[in-house]
């Protein structure tokens, strides 16, 4: 229906008492009965009023958009002939007052001020209450017809009167008689839906689906978050009365009349009707309200309408003007137009809300990937199809279903790891959005990135943070919702498109690193996702799996490199010896990769080996070759320890190198390179721990570098020498920089090399030049000038 209202009409139709009551939060019943139409008609001419205008209307009038025909739709009522009277209406009864059974200050107060943490949520708790009525209109019009005689349609509307703060929810559900006002409303946390599906499961022939919304019994209560006032007007099918229920905030007690305004009568259900408060009356706009449904109510089973104001578009006439008229009219040759304009006319009229349908609650199999990617799109305001979704049901101690995506692209912006309150998870309790900002209770940090919606039966409709963080149904969600996050990233691994997983861990393969440090009891899952570079593949990474299949057969251990690019790595001295027996080595080039290899341990009972650590065993020892070798260089090993003091824990032979003449190896238990660089970066980092890493280094030579030899006969001869002395000191300073250690003195450094460079090179090309003029007597020859004729620039001679 089309009305063309003014905005003082609207406003004072929405001060008239019109409300509804919270019992309990519902979800529908998964099947439906069909409602008579003509149940409610005694004639064929049957008309209704609005309850913003009062004035008739033509029910057939635009029923094709509204889909109303002649069904009653909230917001208007049956005109009662015997109602009419040119008398005037009868007094009505005197009112009655109830004192509440509960210490309502106390609970009131604790309601408005700790139950619930967002006020926006009242419409919510409000809307499933409607959605509980209706479900129990539904469910026992199966057995008793004569319930739903009234052909009204079964929807929610809701209207607003933003110039007076005013919130008129109307359902046509099954409504209250006098005594189910008292004690559902008179009762605080006394919830009609809990008795009723109490009375269901001790019926015989009770349905399987008994999926009521709410049962915490104080959702109604929410209204007074915003609300100064609430009235609540309901007509039950039971009974032949309309009964209206009022309280104000802060009161000790409420009461109940009989409705006997024709005006306000109803034919069935319930219209419930909030006076804001001063400072919460921008919830009474209507593009709020709509804002609203569509965030917390999108998902609810029941059509809600939203009263909303519209345009239409017209060509209408202009009237011309004189001067032109008398010039179109001396010409009789031109033909006479008529001008228009385009204008806009603005009417009020029912628009439908929640025409999302949850896509998680159809069977998977009659999905398809384009309805997926759009719901994706829709829901998390996308432009990319995602990269995997995964849809499910669990079942068993806790049952949820959910629909999860892994994103193609990581968000623009920020960094989830270092932020991991996202609204990327939907959490719904049996259709009804409950919250999407969690820190880590329904996903671990490391994998905030996933996006999706969860419907949980199991969890109170008012649930909270601090629920969520000692619920057990919560932590076994969670549990669920990785391991299916873990299967959906495997399927990516394993695609035929390898561009695919490429492109997911390019944009989160850190997360899983992180996984790798923070969830100890995934370890196995996350490993086989890994992705590294390595000594044999430079160019393209690969995973565990693929490393472990190419171990040489009495390869051990699985090595590893941390540098700061594949370049550093490759050209280290680290490398030497592997290199030469065809091991293959990981890169570990991103910062975090260390710390996550550190942490696995081990893949498939291989260890972790880090290359660049002492005690390196390639598997190649032989005892009888080290004796010796050590019992030729330990003396020279002690010497070079007594000249670099504390610079390192020890000097040893190398088994390692093969063309460099040294090399610095971090502590079994120190930091490496690496950690030490990262660690360094660190604006808070500790300085103590710093020196005392500095302190575990380990000098490794190779005895067969000509330059150890040297260094070797220098001590036999004469330790005490300056020039070996000082060969050492730089040969340390050589070895901190091709380590990938930053020297603590790099002028120091550069002097030592000059210093070098200048008794390698002193004299000889200047004593080569000297001898090649002494050779050769001086020129004493004249030579005439040669004359050379001028060329222009451009040509050619």
């Amino acid at each position: 229906m089309m009305h063309r209202l003014s905005r003082r009409s609207v406003s004072a139709a929405l001060r008239a008492p019109a409300t509804r009551y919270r019992i309990a939060a519902a979800a529908p019943i998964s099947f439906s009965t069909p409602i008579p139409v003509s149940a409610v008609e005694s004639d064929n001419s049957t008309r209704w009023y609005s309850a913003i205008t009062g004035g008739k209307c033509n029910t057939t009038r635009h029923s094709s958009q509204l889909n109303l025909k002649n069904d009653l739709f909230l917001g208007s009522r049956y005109e009662s002939t015997a109602a009419a009277s040119d008398s005037g209406n009868p007094p009505p009864p005197p009112a009655e007052k109830y004192e509440y059974q509960a210490e309502v200050s106390r609970l009131m107060d604790l309601i408005v001020n700790s139950l619930y943490s967002n006020k926006e949520v009242f419409l919510r708790e409000l809307i499933s209450n409607a959605s509980d009525a209706l479900d129990k209109l539904r469910y026992l019009s199966v057995t008793d017809p004569q319930l739903s005689k009234d052909a009204v349609n079964l929807d929610i509307r809701i209207q607003t009167d933003k110039d007076n703060g005013i919130i008129t929810i109307t359902d046509s559900g099954i409504g209250m008689t006098r005594q189910e006002l008292v004690d559902c409303l008179g009762t605080i946390a006394q919830s009609g839906t809990a008795k009723f599906l109490k009375a269901v499961k001790e019926s015989k022939d009770a349905g399987t689906d008994n999926n009521l919304i709410g049962q915490f019994g104080v959702g109604f209560y929410s209204a007074f978050l915003v609300s100064d006032k609430v009235v609540v007007s309901t007509k039950s099918p039971k009974s032949d009365k309309q009964y209206v229920w009022e309280g104000e905030a802060n009161a000790s007690s409420y009461t109940i009349w009989e409705e006997t305004n024709p005006e306000n009568l109803i034919p069935r259900g319930t219209r419930l009707t909030l006076y804001l408060k001063r400072d919460d009356k921008g919830f009474a706009h209507p593009e709020r309200v709509q804002k609203l449904v569509k965030n917390y109510s999108q998902f609810v089973s029941f059509p809600i309408y939203t009263w909303q104001e519209k345009g239409i578009t017209k060509e209408v006439e202009v009237d011309e003007d004189p001067a032109e008229a008398k010039e179109a009219d001396q010409d009789e040759k031109i033909e006479k137009k008529k001008k228009t304009k385009k204008v806009v006319e603005r009417y009020w009229d029912w628009e439908l809300t929640n025409e999302t349908q949850p896509i998680w609650l159809r069977n998977p199999k009659e999905v398809t990937t384009e309805e997926y990617n759009e719901f994706y799109k829709k829901t998390f305001n996308e432009y990319s199809d995602p990269l995997a979704s995964s849809h499910f049901t669990t079942e068993g101690e806790v049952e949820f279903r959910s629909v999860l995506y892994v994103p193609a692209a990581s968000p623009m912006g920020r960094d989830d790891i270092t932020n991991p309150k996202t609204k990327n998870i939907r959490l719904y309790v049996k259709r009804v959005f409950i919250s999407d900002d969690f820190d880590g209770e329904l996903f671990p940090r490391y994998l905030s990135f996933v996006k999706g919606v969860v419907d949980s039966n199991d969890l109170p409709l008012n649930v909270s943070r601090e629920i969520l963080q000692e619920s057990r149904i919560v932590r076994i969600m969670r549990k669920r919702l990785v391991r299916k996050t873990f299967d959906m990233i495997l399927g990516i691994s394993m695609s035929e498109n390898k561009g695919d997983y490429e492109t997911f861990w390019e944009n989160f393969g850190k997360h899983l690193k992180l996984g790798c440090i923070e969830d100890r009891e995934n370890h196995k899952r996350l490993a086989s996702l890994l992705r590294f570079f390595s000594s044999q593949s430079e160019d393209e990474m690969i995973s565990l799996d693929e490393y472990v299949e190419n171990m040489k057969a009495e390869q051990k251990d699985i090595y590893y490199l941390a540098a700061d690019s594949v370049s550093s790595a490759r050209n280290t001295p680290f490398l030497e010896r592997l290199l030469e027996k065809d091991l293959e080595v990981l890169y570990l080039v991103d910062p975090i990769d260390e710390v996550a290899i550190q942490s696995l341990k081990s893949y498939k009972e291989k260890n972790f080996v880090d290359i660049s650590k002492e005690d390196l065993d390639l598997g190649d020892k032989n005892e009888e070759k080290e004796k010796v070798t050590k019992e030729e260089f330990s003396r020279t090993c002690d010497w070079i320890k007594k000249r670099l003091g504390e610079k390192v824990a020890n000097v040893q032979i190398s088994n390692r190198l093969s063309s460099s003449p040294c090399v610095l190896v971090s502590g079994k238990f120190g930091w490496s390179a690496n950690m030490e660089r990262l660690m360094k970066a660190q604006t808070v980092g500790d300085t103590s721990t710093l020196e005392f890493m500095k302190g575990r280094r380990v000098f490794e030579i190779n005895p067969e570098h000509p330059i150890i030899r040297e260094l070797n006969a220098a001590f036999k001869s004469n330790p005490d020498d300056e020039d070996a002395l000082r060969a050492i000191d730089l040969l340390y300073d050589a070895a901190l920089v091709s380590s990938g250690y930053t020297p603590d003195n790099p002028a120091q450094l550069s002097g030592k090399i000059y210093e070098m460079m200048g008794m390698a090179i002193s004299g000889k090309w200047s004593t080569f030049d000297s001898q090649q003029s002494a050779s050769q007597p001086p020129q004493t020859e004249t030579l005439e000038a040669e004359v050379v004729e001028p060329v222009e620039a451009g040509s050619q001679k």
